[in-house]
Formats: C-alpha cells, structure tokens, sequence
C-alpha cells in the first residue's frame, strides 16, 4: 500500500502510542548503563545487586548484559515480572499486599548482605512496589499484622507519601536499614521512581536512604485517616520501637542514590510522540495527587475550556499528566485509581465530540488486576448506556475495570517490567467548520 493511500491515525491509537512511548523511556535496559559503576570502583572488592521491585528484575538483567566482571545477587519482583538471569536470583512475591514469599526473600537480602567489607560495593536496584515486595515485620509484628495494615491503607484514602511513612516504620528492612545492614560496604542505589516528587524515602519507603520522619508522624496518620490497625502495630509506633535511620547515621556514609527514570521522563517521551503527530503537547505536572475522581472532575474542566474557548492553549493539542491519585473505596466493584480517574473525566465532559482520553498506570496493573487503564472516547457515555450502564453507578461502586471492559475500551499492556507511576493523557482536536 502506498503510505499516502493509508487511513488518517485515529485519536485512540494515538494515545496508546504516546503511553507506550511513556513506558519504553523507562525501560531499564535503556537507563541502567549510562549509571553502572566502572571496574576501578569495584578495584579487589565483590559487587552484590540486590533490589525490589515492579522493574527489578528487568534491572538485574540489564546490569547482567553490561557488567563484563564477577557479581551475585538476589531482586524480589512482582509474580509475572520475571525475567531471566544467569548470575542473580529472581525470586517473585506478591503486590499490593505482601505475602510469605515476600517476606522470606527480605530475610534474604538482609543476610546477603552481612559481612561486607569497605572495599566491596552493594548495587541496589529499586523501583516502585518495593514496599509489598519487602515485607520483613519489625520486631513484634508478624507477615499478618502488615497485610492488615497494608489492606487498610490502601482503602483508607491515604497519600503514597502517607502510606509509605506508616511503613517504614513498621519494617525491619526499609527506612535506610537496608543500607545500615550494609555498612561498612559502599551502597549506589539506582531508582526508578514511581511517586511525586522523586523523593527517593517514598520510593519502595526507601531501604537504602535516611528518613526525617518519626513513629510519631506515623502516628498521625493512622489518627487522620482514622485508620483500624491492630493493637500490636499501635504499640510499636507508640514505644518508638519503630524508629527508622535518620539523616546523619555513620553507618549511611558509604551511600550513593541515583534517579535513573522519573515520571517527568516519561511525560516528556509521549510528548515527543505527540508533537510528530501535529499535536501541541502541554505538560500540566508529573506530580498530580489528589482523589482520583476530583482529579478527574478539575482536568476534564481544562479540557473544555480549550475545546470551547481555546484557553488556556489552543487545540489541537494533548494534555498530558503523571503522579498518584488516590480512591476511597466505598463500593465493591473492580477499580484502580487510573480507571476511576478515566471514568469520572468522562462523565464530566458530558460527550463532548473532540475530546478524547487514556489514562494507565506505567506498570500495567491498575488496583490489583492485570488492566493497566482504560480508553475514552465521545461516544463512550452513549455506549455505555445502550448497554444498559449507568456510569455515575458504576463511579459511586469504584467499578471503572466493569465499565471500560463492558465497553471493549480496557487498556492491556501485560507487564511492563517498569513503573514510572500514573499516565494521564486528553486529546482535544481542533474545531471544525460545523463547530
């Protein structure tokens, strides 16, 4: 076929190209070489890779096809997130709420790295859903008190920064007590980031870093959400037995962090995208947060301001965004943050004929389902309710997955061995004559 004879790009597959642009900018082996230490840095010392998380294993190989000398090492990834290794373990436990295999294979780590010496370097490798993926109880807490907890924080509303400090302080690995484990070996730390603001102590709560905060602010948040943990979990918090490594501990001297991909990167990779295609890209934030659906709401009103009044930017153009909403769940039905933030846009923008939208998260699971997000298009709301749905219902029972599969328009992306956080895109086609 002559490429001047082929059908106009439609806006859906311009959306879908634009978020796998987003996710191949963040694909580990791309951004893992630039940052590996040289052999000099290793001089007659060992180098162990240790890591967790949604991209850890793809991180492992990658340090794997370009690392020419003798290493070891163990990363704990999601199930399904495997890939193969010649030199380190793979091992796969469960995400969002942690189980055993998850838990055995933070024993794991923490005795891996015992015994070092000064002249050996620890490689660690973390990317986000670190937190599930390490779940090692602080002393008095069991594997169950942290599923309640994390069960619970999940539900609770609560931001990732938030839920993170609840956990670092629950933990006997993360908080920097991985790296203090480490001591006196040298820690470089590569981080793929999946939460606002790049702040590397939110990042799988930050095994490897200091954290400022305290049981106290731990505390805090448990009494703001009004969130039910069991009584154990309160004694640890209100004894200070969970206090995590603070700035300034010797034992943190030897560390080095890295940011290796961002949201940021990502945005500006489907931005790329768009500007080949005609299309003017506008970069709102990579750090959105907020309640999924409020977000939804504000964003759908930017969008029809362009559409209808060529404001604040003029169409055609795509408004793109990242960060980490969040959901209080209320409802039964099946969801996650991305497609409960899709559904309640496009309600809000009421059919409007140019506007068109995708929203997933980057690591191709939204909630707890193998879904990463969903598509929106004009007629979706008409679809929808030729179908016999109601989709302000299906909002109120947090039930985006329901909707957008009844519709055909669920995004499956399978895994993605990265995770740079949440991909927000609306498309806004400029007016036509009849306009």
């Amino acid at each position: 076929m002559n490429p001047c004879d082929q059908l106009p790009e439609t806006q859906q597959t311009l959306l879908r190209r634009m978020f796998d642009a987003a996710i191949a900018s963040a694909q580990p082996a791309l951004c893992i070489p630039p940052h590996l230490p040289n052999a000099q840095r290793i001089g007659t010392g060992r180098l162990i890779v240790i890591g967790a998380g949604k991209a850890s294993a793809a991180m492992a190989r990658a340090v794997e096809e370009n690392w020419s000398g003798p290493l070891t090492g163990l990363v704990v990834t999601r199930y399904g997130y495997a890939v193969p290794c010649e030199h380190i373990e793979i091992v796969e436990a469960a995400h969002p709420v942690p189980d055993a295999p998850g838990q055995v294979a933070a024993k794991r780590l923490l005795h891996l790295v015992q015994g070092l010496n000064s002249d050996d370097l620890v490689l660690c490798l973390i990317s986000g859903g670190g937190s599930s993926l390490l779940p090692l109880p602080a002393p008095g807490l069991t594997l169950e008190h942290k599923q309640a907890v994390s069960r619970a924080l999940l539900k609770s509303g609560a931001t990732i920064s938030e839920m993170n400090c609840v956990r670092r302080h629950l933990s006997a690995i993360k908080g920097g007590r991985l790296a203090a484990a480490c001591h006196p070996a040298r820690v470089l730390t590569l981080l793929i980031s999946d939460v606002p603001g790049d702040d590397p102590m939110d990042i799988a709560s930050g095994p490897t870093v200091a954290d400022p905060t305290t049981c106290d602010d731990a505390l805090a948040v448990i009494r703001r959400y009004g969130i039910d943990v069991p009584a154990e979990v309160m004694a640890v918090l209100q004894s200070g037995r969970g206090e995590s490594i603070k700035p300034g501990d010797p034992r943190l001297e030897g560390t080095e962090t890295r940011m290796i991909a961002t949201p940021q990167m990502a945005l500006e990779a489907a931005a790329v995208v768009a500007s080949a295609s005609g299309v003017t890209p506008y970069i709102l934030g990579d750090a959105l947060e907020g309640e999924a659906r409020d977000v939804g709401k504000v964003l759908a009103g930017i969008a029809l301001q362009v559409a209808g009044r060529g404001q604040p930017v003029p169409a055609p153009c795509v408004l793109l965004s990242g960060g980490e909403t969040t959901v209080t769940v209320r409802g039964n039905g099946r969801g996650g943050r991305n497609v409960e933030w899709l559904l309640a846009a496009g309600i809000a923008l009421h059919g409007h004929p140019r506007i068109h939208a995708l929203a997933g998260d980057t690591d191709g699971v939204d909630g707890q389902e193998e879904i990463a997000g969903g598509y929106w298009a004009p007629d979706s709301l008409e679809r929808a309710w030729a179908l016999g749905l109601r989709p302000k219902d299906s909002l109120a029972n947090n039930d985006g997955h329901g909707f957008f599969q009844a519709l055909g328009d669920s995004v499956v992306t399978g895994p993605t061995l990265t995770n740079v956080n949440d991909f927000r895109a609306i498309l806004i086609d400029a007016p036509t004559t009849e306009n």
